[in-house]
């Protein structure tokens, strides 16, 4: 089977982990203190070509579709092991939904900015009461003639400090089920739009997680993203490609949390020898290489599909939930190894055991995986 990457993309990813080490690395600490990045990350990785690779030329966009340049910035965000600057949410999840239902004027508005990283986006799904249950939904979007009056709330919302625009999903038609769901775009500034907590989470301290509420916020109907009552639609033909994205990064993690242990396992001496020479602990590395090895070969499969336009949620929804519980299974072998520096924050394997642990719930749990592609068996 041949190389899912050429030499363009192999430069590519040189470009992207010279960012991240020149960039972020040297200040994460600080922002994981402060918990949020800064926006001119965000500018400097527009500059850098590192934002939103779809967004058509004519919008100012590099006009890339190939998904191959997605998946490299965020393998290399992952491996340099700085969690905050939430980049991939911005480019894979939720601009790409704009680039596919906005409007003439909707896109020359908002998707220049957003290559630039002068316009940084989120969307807001999860509310207090409702989580992988969309239909359940409360925030509500009144049709008032040439404008919305929306209320509600939502919470867990990564970007939702910095963002300048949110896709909010909310009931048009309270009455119609799924079929009731649209999609509308809040901008920074509108009256009744506040920002709660950025909240405290286990993990990604630098990457800002907020609380949003919206009392009687007038928005134009000029800021419907796509048809009235098809939002639940729009938001299921995205989510294979927001778990593909995620399992790249899941395998990524594994990878460097097995490279970690190896490291380790070379320099950490115990009755007069090397970790790695006890038998147990080198046959432990050995099986945690396999398992991130076979993940890759999994998820770049998936890659080619998704190239070849075959997005397949059965798939998708298999890599995700396989490669974030692997994630999780190896950092926690991770730990162990490490012993008690492995419960150090100085140590890269204990940061990544924090920032591992959201990946089986984000996205869709695991439990929503295994639901969605255990109907497809025909159960």
């Amino acid at each position: 089977m041949p190389d899912v990457y050429t030499s363009e993309h192999d430069d590519f990813r040189k470009t992207a982990r010279t960012f991240y080490e020149r960039e972020v690395v040297p200040f994460h600490d600080q922002w994981e203190k402060d918990g949020i990045v800064p926006r001119d990350v965000w500018r400097k990785a527009g500059e850098a070509g590192l934002l939103c690779f779809d967004v058509p030329e004519e919008y100012d966009g590099p006009g890339v579709t190939d998904f191959r340049y997605n998946v490299i910035v965020s393998e290399e965000q992952t491996r340099a092991g700085v969690s905050g600057p939430g980049f991939s949410v911005h480019t894979d999840i939720i601009v790409p939904y704009i680039t596919s239902l906005g409007t003439d004027e909707q896109k020359r508005r908002w998707l220049p900015g957003t290559v630039t990283g002068e316009i940084i986006t989120a969307i807001a799904m999860t509310e207090p009461g409702a989580g992988s249950d969309l239909q359940g939904v409360r925030t509500t979007a009144v049709d008032k003639g040439d404008h919305y009056l929306l209320n509600g709330s939502k919470t867990f919302i990564s970007n939702g400090i910095n963002a300048d625009l949110v896709i909010v999903v909310a009931k048009t038609d309270p009455d119609a089920g799924h079929k009731g769901i649209s999609l509308l775009v809040l901008e920074r500034g509108m009256k009744g739009f506040e920002r709660g907590r950025n909240l405290d989470k286990i993990g990604l301290h630098a990457q800002d997680t907020a609380e949003l509420s919206f009392t009687d916020v007038v928005v134009p109907k000029e800021n419907l993203l796509g048809e009235e009552g098809e939002g639940f639609i729009y938001l299921m033909m995205n989510l294979p490609q927001e778990r593909l994205i995620i399992a790249a990064q899941a395998v990524a993690a594994a990878e460097t949390i097995v490279e970690m242990c190896i490291e380790y396992a070379k320099t950490r001496e115990a009755f007069g020898k090397p970790i790695g020479k006890f038998q147990h602990n080198r046959f432990l590395i050995a099986e945690m290489a396999t398992e991130a090895r076979i993940a890759q070969v999994f998820v770049d499969d998936c890659l080619r599909k998704h190239l070849d336009g075959k997005r397949d949620s059965v798939d998708a929804s298999m890599a995700k939930y396989w490669t974030t519980e692997l994630q999780n299974k190896l950092v926690n072998q991770g730990v162990q190894l490490h012993g008690g520096y492995g419960y150090m924050l100085e140590y890269p394997i204990a940061r990544a055991y924090l920032d591992s642990r959201i990946s089986t719930i984000y996205g869709g749990t695991t439990e929503i995986q295994k639901e969605i592609f255990g109907r497809s068996l025909g159960l």
